[in-house]
């Protein structure tokens, strides 16, 4: 974008605010990369499993990427590359790492997505607790009632009541049929969970 500075006060303030805008979205984007790891490894390349509703979010997420923030980069360095010198040109630079941490994150969904396997619900045993299981148990130390649906590492959300297949609660519950009681190895102790119902969504 150049700078017209013969034109109004209050346009030079609009072509000001745009670059603030751009400016903005590149830091946020930049810090929304790093809060997460991204970097290709062998360990996208093993076969995960996903329920129906946990690969779709990865596809969509991919969609989003690839439609619209992939878009938006490539625009924002066209503007900064408009400015001229590129050796001092710090929105220029903030935008190429922003390209790169994206095209790395592209990158390793799209491996995610080619290793993933789709779990088949309908086919899940409900005698005993097994992966995309909803347990129902009692802690029986607090005599509480709780409910966990049991998901792969990718889904896990203890807001919604999914816990990673890898935690140690899930761990200790796997295998276990209604009736029995679940022994878990906590930082605080030994906790008992007794097993009052399996069903899945």
């Amino acid at each position: 974008m150049q700078f017209d500075h013969t034109k109004s006060p209050e346009k030079f303030k609009s072509q000001i605010n745009i670059l603030r805008e751009k400016r903005d979205y590149l830091n946020d984007f930049i810090k929304r990369i790093h809060n997460k790891t991204y970097i290709y490894s062998l360990h996208d390349s093993i076969v995960k499993y996903y329920s129906k509703e946990g690969l779709q979010k990865l596809k969509d997420e991919l969609h989003q990427l690839t439609t619209v923030e992939r878009q938006a980069i490539s625009a924002a360095i066209a503007e900064a590359r408009d400015k001229g010198d590129l050796s001092e040109n710090a929105e220029y630079d903030a935008a190429k790492e922003a390209q790169g941490l994206l095209e790395a994150k592209i990158s390793k969904l799209q491996a995610l997505i080619a290793n993933a396997r789709l779990l088949d619900e309908s086919k899940i045993d409900t005698s005993k607790v097994l992966l995309l299981s909803k347990v129902e148990f009692i802690n029986l130390a607090l005599n509480k009632k709780m409910t966990y649906e049991i998901v792969p590492e990718s889904e896990a959300d203890l807001k919604t009541g999914k816990i990673s297949i890898t935690s140690p609660i899930a761990k200790g519950l796997l295998g276990k049929k209604v009736g029995e009681i679940a022994e878990i190895e906590v930082p605080a102790g030994k906790m008992k969970l007794e097993i009052t119902n399996i069903t899945r969504d």
